[in-house]
């Protein structure tokens, strides 16, 4: 990565044009009207890419030095993918209030905020206040990015299965960051029977040892629906089983699903039910990895999801800008579809400028454009 100038700064004219005096005439007309930051800024095109080291890809808690070159490799992507100016920012503390506060003093200087691997519970609270706080996009890529990657999979998985969302079982395993995003979504898409499990069976109100993150998600899923126990007990007869938890689901386990069932096991590198035992009970099947067919990545997400929020200008990432994006690509496969193509690649040019468009169509429709 490296930082570098959009305009010559290579004779004396020009420096003085580029900075002192001319740069002061851009100063007082911003601090007459700060919205003209947008015209004569990098802000608006310039996210902050925000972590606390505490849940880096499946390294776990490495702190905020080791953390710095997968916010690096992050920024690449946002700069590949959606021309969108992504700058690392890894903090030296873990504790809500003090991430919180930064951030808030650090947004003057960029026109979204991107959270990345910070641990559950802390990053539903940060997220939250953060998106209360500030008036441009807060997005925390662990939860809303996979949910929307998986998301446009599972539309056209369920399309080419014959399957509608609202008559359709759902087994997520994950009760972290990127397990309740993906129940969220996937409930605002329709479907309406959906069991979370965790380490200790299903996330259901009948436990009494829930966070209150996993309370309401319990609230929402299994309760509406009378699911309860175990994994075993819940994938007998599911129509998907969606990993993001790690750990392997035994094949007799796999066994008792539904015909014609949908695997998406997204845990790296290792999937919570490999691919050539995936295959022996499911139709469709997909993983987080790039070495198999429909990988579920995130980068097929963020990258447009940002490009067309700075498009339309707008103060947040609504619940149907994400639809929307998961719908844009989803869209992409078109009548290509089949087993091993439920999602389109991340080099498929169409996909930033495809998820772009229709997220900044419904910004607007959503009242949160600006322009």
């Amino acid at each position: 990565m490296a930082t570098v100038p959009t305009a010559d700064v290579s004779t004396k004219d020009q420096l003085s044009l580029a900075y002192t005096p001319g740069v002061a005439e851009v100063c007082e007309a911003i601090a007459a009207d700060p919205s003209l930051t947008r015209h004569y800024t990098w802000v608006p095109n310039t996210v902050a890419i925000v972590t606390d080291g505490t849940a880096v890809l499946g390294l776990g808690d490495i702190g905020p030095a080791a953390a710095m070159p997968v916010m690096e490799g992050k920024a690449v992507l946002f700069k590949q993918f959606g021309g969108v100016d992504g700058v690392p920012i890894c903090l030296a503390t873990t504790d809500v209030e003090e991430i919180i506060e930064t951030v808030v003093r650090l947004a003057p200087s960029f026109g979204g905020i991107n959270l990345e691997d910070i641990s559950a519970p802390r990053c539903f609270e940060i997220e939250d206040r953060l998106k209360e706080a500030l008036d441009i996009p807060v997005f925390h890529d662990d939860q809303h990015g996979t949910a929307v990657v998986t998301l446009a999979a599972l539309v056209n998985a369920l399309r080419l299965t014959g399957r509608a969302p609202e008559s359709t079982r759902v087994v997520i395993s994950g009760a972290g960051a990127a397990g309740v995003a993906i129940a969220r979504i996937l409930l605002a898409a329709g479907v309406e029977d959906i069991a979370v499990t965790d380490r200790k069976g299903v996330v259901s109100s009948e436990r009494h040892d829930l966070t209150p993150s996993k309370k309401a998600l319990a609230e929402l899923t299994a309760d509406r629906c009378g699911r309860r126990g175990t994994l075993a007990d819940v994938f007998e007869g599911a129509d998907v089983y969606i990993g993001v938890s790690g750990g392997t689901v035994p094949e007799d386990v796999v066994a008792t699903m539904a015909d014609d069932a949908i695997i998406f096991a997204m845990a790296n590198p290792n999937p919570e039910v490999h691919p050539d035992v995936a295959h022996r009970h499911a139709r469709v099947v997909a993983t987080g990895r790039s070495d198999f067919p429909n990988q579920i990545n995130n980068v097929l997400a963020f990258p447009g999801i940002f490009r067309g929020a700075f498009d339309a200008h707008a103060s947040a990432i609504t619940e149907g800008m994400k639809v929307a994006a998961a719908d844009a690509l989803a869209a992409l496969v078109g009548d290509d579809l089949s087993e091993d193509y439920v999602i389109p690649s991340p080099f498929d040019p169409r996909v930033g400028p495809a998820v772009a468009a229709a997220v900044a169509e419904a910004a607007r429709r959503d009242g949160v454009a600006r322009s």
